[in-house]
C-alpha cells in the first residue's frame, strides 16, 4: 500500500467488504474499518444484527473462502474530477483475541466515536492482510 492509498483509507469512514459463498455467490456489506499497521481491522459491533456474529454471511464466507476484499470511494455526484477509489485485496481472518486484536481495538476507537461505549473486547474482528492494493482517480 502506497502512503498515498493509505492516506486515502484514513479519511474515508465507511468501506464495502467483499466476501464469497461456498457456492461462489458474491456477498458485499458496508463496513467501519480502521487500519493498524499493514493490516484493516473491521468489527462486528453491537449494532442490531438479524443473526448471531458467527452466523453472519461474511462470517461464514471468510471461514469458508478467506479472500476478501474492502473498497472505499469518494463520489462527489457533481464534480467527476473528484472521484476516487482504494481497493485493497487480501486475505481475512476472525480474530476474537490475541495478537492485534487490543491494538485493532484502539484504532477503531479513535476513529469511531460510536465505538467508545462499546463493548469490542468482546466482539470478534475481521482483519485484513493485504496482498494487492489498488486505486483509481483522485486519492489527494
Amino acid at each position: 500500500m502506497t502512503p498515498r492509498q493509505r492516506r486515502f483509507l484514513e479519511k474515508g469512514h465507511v468501506g464495502r467488504l467483499a466476501t464469497t459463498s461456498p457456492d461462489g455467490r458474491p456477498h458485499v456489506v458496508p463496513v467501519c474499518y480502521a487500519l493498524d499497521g499493514p493490516a484493516i481491522w473491521i468489527a462486528l459491533d453491537e449494532k442490531p444484527k438479524a443473526v448471531a456474529p458467527r452466523r453472519l454471511a461474511r462470517v461464514r464466507n471468510i471461514l469458508a473462502n478467506p479472500h476478501a476484499a474492502l473498497v472505499v470511494d469518494h463520489y462527489d455526484h457533481s464534480d467527476w474530477s473528484q472521484l476516487g477509489w482504494v481497493m485493497v485485496r487480501g486475505t481475512a481472518t476472525l480474530v476474537s483475541t490475541g495478537a492485534g486484536h487490543g491494538g485493532a481495538i484502539s484504532a477503531l476507537r479513535r476513529r469511531y466515536r460510536q465505538y467508545r461505549d462499546m463493548r469490542l473486547e468482546e466482539c470478534l474482528l475481521i482483519c485484513i492482510a493485504a496482498t494487492r492494493v489498488t486505486d483509481w482517480g483522485k486519492l489527494d
